[in-house]
């Protein structure tokens, strides 16, 4: 008879395969007529974000099946659920007008540095400084703001597919890397920085000088190959970057101050989520008061993130059977490349924190599981917890004859392919 650890991973295995299959789901729901009930079940088994939260929904009713009402409640109670309310906060306040405005900013003031033309300035300023900030602000607020200035640099002017999966794939692999310069920014780091005693001056060192090169080195690469691409694509101007229905003017000092210290006090109690839940709901109440200031909350985009991490939390619960002693049976190389292929069908976060509770690694075996999961990050939308929030926001600029089809799984596999390469080498050969 099969365990519930069992059922965990069947539905977790196919749960990953899901998250491969929805464009089939939405070319699928053209098949019903348009407001259907065929055509709207095919339109959400096509949204990737709802993928885990539905399969998570399903082991729930298993588990009540299996255990009785009382032994599924215990399991949920069970899950630390605090990241994905994290995400849902960080998210929607860092996809706010003013924040997003402030980092144009200040990736527009690192590109005067670049002795490059401006539009390719500002789009190694992006990709290369840009995913750093997450070492500071956290990866998924890092992530939310990145995807926004580049949708509506790029991503919005119907640039070639080739370069839109070559920016999402170096993008997703640059902010996993380029949280790891603190022990508090990147969650596969935050699960075993406590355990091992790795403060953010240990990180800088052993991590964060070598992730910085491999974000240059990736940048520098996606410059070389979209150079011509690029040079035809002037850099708008602050009036040119709100669509239509958008605050024409930039905010007030006031304004955007009231939003980086709300964003500051989220990412301070990132371990609290009573507190952090609270400030976020008063920072609602000033987005309102302020609203002529303001382009409308992007909340429906948070919770479908928040809902995505909820749900591999919840199956991710059941994987420690097979996972944690695979991750104690491997050397230094293997276990460096298993993570970083591991990582592309699991959270990065969740491996990182299983192989905290192997006993007796080594140094160089804890410096292996954590370099191989940042590594892997990139690879898919599960690899690492900001990567749904970039998917959500760029997700409807990939069009195909005109027709919005969605981020292709494989697409974003094969635009992360060198990327990630880059970052292996880096993290791994670099001293």
């Amino acid at each position: 008879m099969l365990s519930v650890e069992h059922i965990g991973t069947i539905l977790f295995a196919i749960a990953v395969l899901h998250t491969f299959s929805v464009g089939r789901f939405r070319a699928l729901s053209h098949r019903f007529r348009h407001g259907s009930v065929g055509e709207n079940v095919c339109h959400l088994l096509g949204e990737v974000e709802v993928v885990f939260l539905l399969w998570a929904g399903i082991l729930f009713v298993a588990l009540i099946a299996m255990t009785g009402w009382h032994g599924a409640i215990h399991y949920i109670e069970d899950r630390n659920y605090t990241e994905p309310k994290f995400v849902l906060a960080i998210m929607a306040t860092a996809a706010t007008l003013p924040i997003i405005h402030l980092v144009d900013r200040l990736i527009r003031w690192m590109s005067y540095c670049l002795p490059l033309p401006r539009t390719q300035a500002f789009f190694v300023s992006a990709m290369a400084f840009g995913p750093l900030m997450g070492s500071f602000v956290t990866e998924p607020a890092a992530m939310t703001v990145l995807a926004f200035v580049l949708k509506r640099q790029f991503f919005d002017r119907e640039i070639s597919r080739p370069f839109k999966y070559a920016i999402l794939g170096t993008l997703f692999v640059n902010v996993s890397i380029g949280g790891v310069l603190t022990n508090f920014a990147a969650p596969p780091v935050l699960m075993v920085a406590h355990t091992w005693e790795w403060s953010s001056g240990y990180m800088a060192t052993h991590f964060g000088w070598k992730a910085a090169i491999a974000c240059a080195i990736n940048a520098a690469l996606l410059l070389i190959m979209f150079w011509k691409e690029l040079a035809g694509m002037p850099l708008l101007s602050d009036s040119d970057k709100h669509g239509k229905g958008a605050a024409r003017m930039s905010p007030p000092w006031w304004v955007t101050i009231v939003h980086v210290v709300t964003l500051g006090l989220i990412v301070a109690t990132a371990h609290h989520p009573e507190v952090f839940f609270g400030i976020f709901v008063f920072f609602i109440g000033f987005c309102f008061a302020t609203r002529e200031y303001q382009e409308p909350l992007k909340l429906r985009d948070a919770l479908l993130v928040g809902g995505f991490l909820a749900g591999l939390v919840t199956l991710g619960g059941l994987q420690n059977w097979w996972l944690q002693p695979l991750i104690a049976s491997l050397g230094e190389l293997p276990l460096f490349l298993g993570c970083t292929a591991l990582t592309a069908v699991t959270d990065n976060a969740a491996l990182t924190y299983l192989g905290s509770q192997v006993e007796g690694l080594s140094e160089s075996m804890k410096y292996a599981l954590v370099a191989g999961a940042v590594t892997g990050g990139g690879l898919t939308v599960i690899a690492n917890a900001p990567n749904p929030a970039g998917y959500s926001i760029l997700n409807p600029s990939f069009t195909n004859g005109g027709k919005k089809d969605g981020i292709s799984p494989l697409g974003l596999l094969a635009g992360a392919a060198l990327p990630t390469l880059v970052a292996g080498l880096c993290l791994w050969f670099l001293p």
